[in-house]
């Protein structure tokens, strides 16, 4: 298609579909109807009187509806499939046409970015959900919860761990009537719709927005993070913040876990292997606290730290020299080791993937 051709269909697709509101309550009217009176039109619809007769003949110059100047004037349905025959073959070629001239864009350029719109929003959560490999944190609505569905099913399928919370705790579907084992490993209720909605992959991808900002209200944003080194932020508020104060449990996947299994969270970690107990070892790889170089260490684990707020999470683990050493989480002052992503294993350390 050339260049001309391809803006001149752009344009025809747009024009075809440039709908108005009023234009849009009266051609769904006649659909359902079959055929209407501009009066029935109006009484049907918020339509004004004055405004129906240039409505519809609006959507008869679009080929939606025909005319006919009988008195009273009739309104009558064309078949969709007849009506839109033309633009849906020229909305096919078009959007092969635009699929040869796209260029994916390189995000990973960009380390923070912020978005308005909602569609926008919704297709970077969907990205980040899909881009988790081990393990992701998410705090939904009970609406987007079931937009995502089986996104979150085909996550626990492949093993990630889900840590979600559903807000506000007022609206998440009842347990008794919703599999949550089967969307995450732990699924949590929080109340009130300030709870941010947020999603991170691996500790790393994220993606944070208010609930204000998916109502259509232009004067919010999303945050897109994709950077490890900015997105442990929004990780570390969803465990310190959030996850703490969901107090609710709507379900636990209770299956067994696998080893060797990787993990970004601390939390999730400690909470695992409390709950598996036994002998672990542990690869993790990391900085050093006090001289702030990239670190890995082996060994294995001695001893671990877990308050029952969640708040505290460590590990000790014994090197093959007999070292032993604290292992944190993101931003760990304490510890010796902040760790980025944590390898656990049931006989020996992990070996690291290349």
């Amino acid at each position: 298609m050339a260049p001309d051709e391809l803006r001149s269909t752009v344009e025809r697709v747009g024009d075809r579909f440039n709908l108005g509101e009023y234009e849009i309550d009266a051609y769904l009217t006649v659909l359902e109807q079959g055929q209407l009176t501009a009066s029935e039109i109006a009484d049907r619809t918020e339509i004004p009187q004055p405004r129906v007769y240039d409505t519809v003949r609006s959507l008869s110059d679009r080929g939606l509806v025909e005319l006919r100047e009988s008195r009273p004037m009739k309104v009558v349905a064309i078949d969709p499939g007849e009506a839109f025959d033309d633009v849906q073959t020229s909305l096919e070629r078009m959007v092969d046409e635009l699929e040869a001239r796209y260029t994916a864009p390189a995000r990973d350029t960009e380390a923070v970015s912020l978005v308005k719109s909602r569609s926008t929003i919704l297709r970077y959560l969907e990205e980040v959900i899909d881009a988790a490999e081990f393990e992701l944190a998410l705090s939904l609505t009970p609406d987007l919860l079931t937009r995502f569905d089986e996104d979150l099913r085909a996550a626990v399928d492949a093993g990630v761990s889900v840590d979600l919370i559903v807000t506000p705790a007022s609206e998440a579907p009842d347990p008794a009537e919703f599999a949550y084992d089967e969307v995450a490993s732990t699924a949590r209720a929080r109340r009130g719709i300030t709870t941010p909605v947020l999603a991170v992959a691996d500790g790393n991808y994220s993606v944070y927005a208010t609930q204000d900002a998916l109502r259509d209200d232009q004067d919010r944003y999303g945050v897109i993070f994709n950077r490890s080194a900015l997105g442990f932020l929004v990780s570390g508020f969803f465990g310190t913040v959030l996850w703490t104060t969901a107090e609710e449990t709507l379900g636990e996947d209770d299956s067994a876990r696998s080893y060797p299994r990787k993990y970004a969270s601390i939390r999730r970690c400690v909470k695992d292997l409390l709950d598996e107990g036994g002998e672990f070892y542990a690869t993790i790889e990391g900085r050093d606290v006090d001289v702030g170089g990239q670190r890995v260490v082996r060994g294995r684990i001695l001893d671990i730290s877990f308050e029952i707020s969640e708040e505290v999470a460590s590990l000790t683990i014994e090197t093959a020299d007999g070292e032993e050493l604290s292992i944190g989480g993101r931003v760990a002052a304490l510890e010796d080791i902040e760790a980025h992503e944590i390898h656990i294993g049931r006989d020996e350390p992990p070996t690291l993937d290349d």
